[in-house]
C-alpha cells in the first residue's frame, strides 16, 4: 500500500501523534482492507469480537498527549541534563570504561544487532551465536574453568544461581551457605532475599580468619573482595571439598588479566559482572553477567550455553546447547527460573576482548594497577593507612576520627564519588577511564589541598600491590580470534561480516508468537547512549541523579495508568525477575496477615515453564490447573482446588490474553474464585501488547503483573537479552515491594517490610528505561490503544489468510484470536511425515525467521505479526506459508518423498549452488521459490543444524581454525 498515512481510522492522532503512524505498519487503506477480509465493518467491531465488552476498561488515561520526535527529545535531554556526571571511584563491580567507538556505532547503536531475536532459530544466528562463544570463551580463559555460559542478568543475581546451583549438586545435605563478609552489600543483599524462600541459612562472617567451612553445602567469597583485599582461598577450599561442599567465587574480569584464576585454587563456580569490558555503568544496567564452572557440571548450569555442533553437511555450526533448560524440564522441581541472557552486552564484552586481544587487556589492567598504587603511595605519604597492602585497583584508606563521611563530602566537591564503607574507611577504585588528575583529587580530599604530592617521585618508589603468589602466570586469549582484530578496519569487517549472517528486524518480519518483535524506533534508542544517562555509577547520591528520578517518576505514573496498578517497581530487570518479585510480595502479604502457611501456587498446565520454577523458587508449592479443549483455564477444575487447598492457598499465576493467544472471557471469574479462597491473582504481563488503552489487568481483579518492557513497550531483544521486567501491584501490596541496601530515599519503592532485593541495582537495567519512555511520550494514549488495535487486527488477518492453508488451533467464542494465532501442523505430520522444523527451517529460504514453534502446543506454529509490519510484509509472510503448504501437497501427494522434498533439505545454503545438485527438485525452487525473494536474498551461512550431535558432543569454546577449513574441503 502506497496511500499516504493519514488519521481518519484514529480522528484523535493530532498532528503531533504522527509518530504512531510511523510505529504502525499498516496504514489507512491497509487497514480498511484487513477489516474487509475480516467481514467487519470498523476497528471497534472487531475488537468487540475480540474482547468480551465486559472486559473492556472506560477509563481515560492520565498519559501526556503525544508529542513530535524532536520535541520528546528535548524533554528527556532536559532530564538527562539534571544528572550529574561526577568521576566513579566507588567500585563495588561498577566500574568506569571506555566502549571503543567501532563496536558502539556498529554493535551497540546497529538494529542488525539489537533488533535480533533469541537465537533458537540457529541457522538464522550464527554471527550473535560466533560473538557469544566469542564471550565464553574470554570467560573461561580468564577464570580457568571448564565450561562458561553466555550471561546472566547482573552478578548479584549469577551469585545466587550459583548459591542454588551449589545446593543443587553438593553432596553435602546441609542447610548452610556461608558468605564471607568482604563481598559486595547488593550480592550479599540479594543472596538474602534468594535464601530465605528456599530455606536456605546464610552464615556471614570473616571465612579467611574466624569461620570454618562445615558444614554446609557451600561458601561464597569475592576475588579482589569488595574492599579490594586480594586473600587465598586456597585453604576454604580445600576444606570445603572435603566436606563436600562447593567454593563460588565473585570474581572481576580486568582482574583476572593479571590475578591468577580462580580455577587454580579450587574454585568450584566463579561469576562476575563483564561490565567494565566496554559496557557503560548506565546507573546499573544492562550488564551481562559472566558464570563459568567444572565440566561436570555443565548439565546444572543455569540460562544458555552456546555449543558447538555441525550442520547438515557436516561442516562446524553453532546452536544453543541444551537448549531445553531445566525449568521446562523439570518444571515444579527446578531450582532456576532463567529463561534469558544479557546477549546484547555479553557480545559487547566479547568484541571488546576480541578487539583490544590480549596484549590491549593487559595493557588496561596495568595501567589501572598502576594508578591504583600511585593513589596508595600517596596515602601513605599524607600518613594515612591504606588497609591492605595487596589489591588490584581498589584502595581502602583508614580515616581517623571516623572522618570517612568527611572526606567522601570533600571529593564530591571536587567532582568525584568515593565509597563511604564506614565511618572510619573510604574505598577509592580505579579503573579505564581513571586519569593522573584523578588521583590528584583524591588526595586533596585527604588533606593534600595544596598539591604538594609528587605523582613522578611516588611512582619511582612505590610497591607492588600484586605479591607473586597472586600473579598470572600462563597465558590468556590464545585462540586466533583474540589477535585477528586489532586494527579499526578488521574489526569493522568482523562484526559487518557476523551482522550479515543472522536475520533481524532489519531484514524482515519476525513473527515470533509471545515475543511480540515490533519496531525499537531510533528515536527511542538515540538516548541509551547519551553520557548522561550512560555514565552514571548506580550507587551515585541521588542529588546526582535527579534527572533519573524525573524519568522513574513518570514511567512509573504512566505505567500504574496503563494498567490500573496503584504502585510500580522498576527494579526486576527480565521477566522472570518480575514473576520471583511478584511472588514474594504475595509471599510477604499473606505473612503480615498472620497466614504464613499460604504456600500453594495454582498454574494452569499451558503455562510458560518459569511460572512453575518462580513459584518453587518463591517457597510455593505448585498445583496444576488443568486447560479444556480450547487451551483455556477449566474453570471447574480451578475451584476444586482452590476449595481444596483453601486454607493454603496463596497464589494463581496466569497469562493474559491466555498462552493460547484468546481473551478467556472467564478471567474476572477465575480471579474471584482464587480470591474467595484468601489467594492472589498473578497476571502474566507477557501478552500486554493486546491489552494497552483496551483493558486494565487490575480491573479484571489481578493483583500484581509483571511488564514485559522488551516486548510492549519497544526495548528490543537484543538477540536475547536486555529485557526489564518491572512488576505493578495492588495497594495492599505496595509496602513490599524490592528494596535496595545501598540506596534509599523517595524513590526507592520498597519500604521497612520490603521483600528485599531482586536485582542488583536499584532500579535494574536503567539505562534502557528511556526507550519505554520515549515510547509512551511519543504515543500518548490515543496512539498505544491504536496500536493494540492493530496488533489484534493484523493477528486476526493472518490467521484468516493462512485458515484455508492451515487449520487456527484456537479461536475465542466470536471465532477470533487476540494478538497471535496458532496454527494446527500435527495433521501434516500425520499424514506424510513433515514436521513443524521442517517448516521453520523452509521458511529461511524466503528470507523469514521462523514463528515460534512447538509452543504451547507440540507441532504448532505461533505467529504474532505485531502492529508494526505493514500490510505488505503481512502479505510477504503469508505468500511464503501459502507456498509451502503447495510443497507440502507434493509430499502428501507422493510426488517426492519427505527425505528428498526442498522442506526436508531446509535451509539451502549458496555453496550448495558450485556443487553437483544432488536433489529432485530444481535450484530455482531451493533457492528463490518466490520471484520476491529475488529482490533481497538472505543466503544463509550454514545448513540445518544437528542438535542431537551439539548435545552428544558438547563443546562449548571457539573451535580452531582447522575445523573450519577441514569442512570447507
Amino acid at each position: 500500500m502506497t496511500n499516504p498515512p493519514n488519521t481518519e481510522l484514529w480522528p484523535e492522532l493530532s498532528e503531533s501523534g504522527q509518530f504512531a503512524l510511523r510505529h504502525i505498519g499498516p496504514d489507512q487503506a491497509a487497514c480498511e482492507h484487513m477489516l474487509q477480509l475480516l467481514g467487519v465493518n470498523s476497528m471497534d467491531e472487531l475488537i468487540g469480537e475480540v474482547i468480551p465488552p465486559a472486559l473492556r476498561s472506560e477509563h481515560s488515561a492520565d498519559l501526556p498527549a503525544p508529542a513530535g520526535e524532536a520535541a520528546v527529545l528535548e524533554r528527556l535531554k532536559a532530564y538527562a541534563s539534571d544528572n550529574r556526571l561526577h568521576v566513579s571511584m566507588l567500585g563495588m563491580g561498577y566500574y568506569g570504561t571506555h566502549t571503543p567507538t567501532v563496536i558502539l556505532r556498529n554493535l551497540l547503536e546497529n538494529p542488525g544487532w539489537y533488533t535480533a531475536y533469541t537465537p533458537y532459530q540457529a541457522e538464522v544466528s550464527q554471527g550473535r551465536l560466533e560473538a557469544l562463544l566469542n564471550f565464553q570463551q574470554a570467560v573461561m580463559d580468564l577464570t580457568g574453568m571448564d565450561l562458561a555460559n553466555a550471561s546472566l542478568l547482573d552478578e548479584a543475581t549469577a551469585a545466587a544461581e550459583a548459591m542454588a546451583m551449589a545446593r543443587r549438586v553438593s553432596r553435602s545435605k546441609s542447610p548452610r551457605f556461608l558468605v564471607d563478609f568482604d563481598c559486595h552489600p547488593q550480592t550479599l543483599a540479594v543472596l538474602q532475599t534468594r535464601a530465605e524462600p528456599l530455606g536456605i541459612e546464610l552464615v556471614v562472617g570473616n571465612l579467611d580468619e574466624d569461620m570454618e567451612a562445615g558444614p554446609c553445602f557451600g561458601a561464597y567469597v569475592q576475588y579482589p573482595a569488595s574492599s579490594g583485599k586480594l586473600r587465598d582461598w586456597s585453604g576454604l577450599a580445600a576444606r570445603l571439598h572435603q566436606s563436600q561442599a562447593l567454593l563460588v567465587v565473585g570474581s572481576d574480569l580486568l582482574a583476572l588479566v593479571m590475578l591468577q584464576p580462580p580455577a587454580a585454587f579450587g574454585a568450584d563456580i566463579v561469576v562476575g559482572s563483564a561490565q567494565r569490558f566496554g559496557v557503560p555503568m548506565g546507573y546499573g544496567g544492562p550488564h551481562a553477567a559472566f558464570f563459568a564452572t567444572k565440566d561436570q557440571y555443565k548439565r546444572s548450569t543455569p540460562g544458555r550455553i552456546i555449543g558447538v555442533s555441525v550442520d547438515s553437511r557436516g561442516r562446524p555450526a553453532m546452536r544453543m546447547a541444551l537448549q531445553t533448560r531445566e525449568q521446562h524440564i523439570r518444571r515444579e522441581k527446578a531450582t532456576s527460573n532463567i529463561c534469558t541472557a544479557q546477549v546484547l552486552l555479553a557480545n559487547i564484552a566479547g568484541m571488546f576482548a576480541v578487539y583490544h586481544g590480549p596484549q590491549g587487556l593487559r595493557r588496561i589492567a596495568q595501567r589501572t594497577n598502576r594508578l591504583a598504587r600511585l593513589l596508595a603511595a600517596g596515602v601513605a605519604e599524607l600518613g594515612l593507612e591504606a588497609e591492605h597492602a595487596a589489591f588490584f585497583d581498589t584502595v581502602t584508606i583508614r580515616i581517623p576520627s571516623q572522618g570517612a563521611a568527611a572526606v567522601v563530602r570533600a571529593a564530591v566537591e571536587r567532582g568525584l564519588n568515593l565509597r563511604c564503607i564506614d565511618a572510619s574507611r573510604v574505598g577509592v577504585a580505579c579503573d579505564e577511564t581513571t586519569v593522573l588528575s584523578d588521583i590528584r583529587q583524591v588526595w586533596a580530599a585527604l588533606g593534600d589541598v595544596e598539591g604538594r604530592l609528587n605523582p613522578r617521585t611516588l611512582s619511582a618508589g612505590m610497591a607492588e600491590s600484586v605479591p607473586a603468589a597472586f600473579r598470572r602466570a600462563d597465558g590468556i586469549l590464545t585462540h586466533p580470534v583474540f589477535h585477528s582484530h586489532q586494527s579499526e578496519t578488521e574489526m569493522l569487517r568482523y562484526l559487518r561480516r557476523l551482522q550479515s549472517k543472522d536475520i533481524a528486524l532489519d531484514r524482515s518480519m519476525i513473527p515470533l508468537g509471545s515475543c511480540t518483535m515490533k519496531l525499537n524506533a531510533t528515536t527511542e534508542m538515540v538516548p541509551v547512549t547519551w553520557p548522561e544517562f550512560g555514565g552514571l555509577h548506580p550507587f551515585v547520591p541521588l542529588d546526582q541523579a535527579r534527572g533519573y528520578g524525573r524519568l522513574f517518576a513518570d514511567l512509573e505514573a504512566w505505567l500504574c495508568d496503563i494498567t490500573g496498578y496503584a504502585a510500580v517497581s522498576l527494579q526486576p530487570n527480565a521477566g522472570s525477575q518480575g514473576e520471583y518479585a511478584g511472588l514474594l510480595c504475595i509471599k510477604k502479604y499473606h505473612e503480615a496477615r498472620g497466614e504464613a502457611a499460604r504456600d500453594i501456587c495454582l498454574i494452569p498446565a499451558s503455562a510458560h515453564g518459569t511460572n512453575p520454577a518462580s513459584a518453587i523458587m518463591a517457597g510455593m508449592r505448585v498445583v496444576v490447573v488443568a486447560c479444556d479443549d480450547q487451551g483455556n483455564i477449566d474453570v471447574e477444575d480451578l475451584r476444586a482446588k482452590a476449595a481444596a487447598h483453601g486454607d493454603v492457598l496463596a497464589a494463581l499465576m496466569v497469562t493474559y490474553p491466555s498462552t493460547h493467544g484468546v481473551f478467556e472471557e472467564s478471567i474476572v471469574e477465575i480471579c474471584d474464585v482464587v480470591h474467595q479462597h484468601g489467594g492472589q491473582v498473578y497476571l502474566d504481563g507477557a501478552n500486554l501488547n493486546a491489552m494497552v488503552g483496551l483493558v486494565r489487568p487490575a480491573e479484571l481483579g489481578a493483583d500484581v503483573s509483571h511488564l514485559n518492557l522488551h516486548k510492549t513497550f519497544c526495548i528490543p531483544h537484543g538477540g536475547g537479552g536486555p529485557g526489564m521486567g518491572p512488576i505493578g501491584v495492588g495497594a495492599h501490596l505496595a509496602a513490599y515491594l524490592p528494596g535496595h541496601p545501598v540506596v534509599t530515599g523517595a524513590r526507592q519503592a520498597g519500604g521497612e517490610v520490603s521483600i528485599g532485593p531482586v536485582s542488583a541495582a536499584p532500579w535494574g537495567s536503567s539505562s534502557i528505561l528511556p526507550i519505554s519512555w520515549t515510547y509512551i511520550a511519543l504515543m500518548g494514549e490515543a496512539g498505544l490503544r491504536a496500536a493494540t488495535q492493530v496488533a489484534i487486527l493484523s493477528a486476526n488477518y493472518v490467521a484468516e489468510r493462512l485458515q484455508p492453508h492451515y487449520p487456527v488451533l484456537y479461536r475465542g467464542s466470536k471465532g477470533r484470536v487476540a494478538h497471535e494465532c496458532i496454527i494446527d501442523l500435527r495433521g501434516i505430520k500425520a499424514a506424510c511425515g513433515i514436521t513443524v522444523e521442517d517448516i521453520a527451517k523452509r521458511l529461511v529460504d524466503f528470507g523469514f525467521h521462523a514463528p515460534t514453534i512447538s509452543f504451547p502446543v507440540a507441532d504448532t506454529m505461533m505467529i504474532e505479526p505485531t502492529e508494526s509490519e505493514s500490510l505488505a510484509e503481512l502479505e510477504r509472510f503469508c505468500a511464503a506459508m501459502v507456498a509451502i503448504r503447495a510443497e507440502i501437497s507434493e509430499v502428501e501427494a507422493g510426488k517426492v518423498p519427505a527425505e528428498q522434498s526442498v522442506l526436508r533439505n531446509a535451509p539451502h545454503t549458496v555453496d550448495q549452488l558450485l556443487e553437483q545438485w544432488p536433489h529432485p527438485y530444481s535450484p530455482e525452487k531451493a533457492f528463490f521459490p518466490l520471484a520476491a525473494v529475488r529482490e533481497d536474498k538472505y543466503w544463509p551461512p550454514v545448513g540445518r543444524v544437528d542438535n542431537v550431535y551439539g548435545d552428544r558432543n558438547l563443546q562449548c569454546a571457539c573451535p580452531p581454525p582447522q575445523a573450519y577449513e577441514a569442512a570447507a574441503e
